[in-house]
């Protein structure tokens, strides 16, 4: 079987995207938090909110340096 091998630029592309939207989420629930922190303490959701930034932020930093070590080791 002889498969076609995709171009590294659309492989890096179809990886490097994801991350950066899940950046923009991450960002994105940081500002929702900041600006909705008396209400969401409030009404108790703020540790839920929190919860997903603690998650999001590892889970997107190590993709990243996964990525990047990829592109150097040259499989990208």
């Amino acid at each position: 079987m002889n498969q076609q091998k995709m171009p590294p630029a659309l492989l890096r592309l179809i990886v490097i995207f994801p991350n950066v939207l899940s950046y923009l989420l991450l960002f994105g629930l940081i500002v929702f938090v900041i600006s909705n922190y008396d209400t969401l303490k409030a009404t108790d959701n703020l540790t839920v909110w929190l919860i997903f930034i603690v998650v999001l932020a590892p889970a997107a930093a190590y993709t990243t340096f996964s990525i990047v070590k990829k592109i150097r080791a040259g499989h990208m």
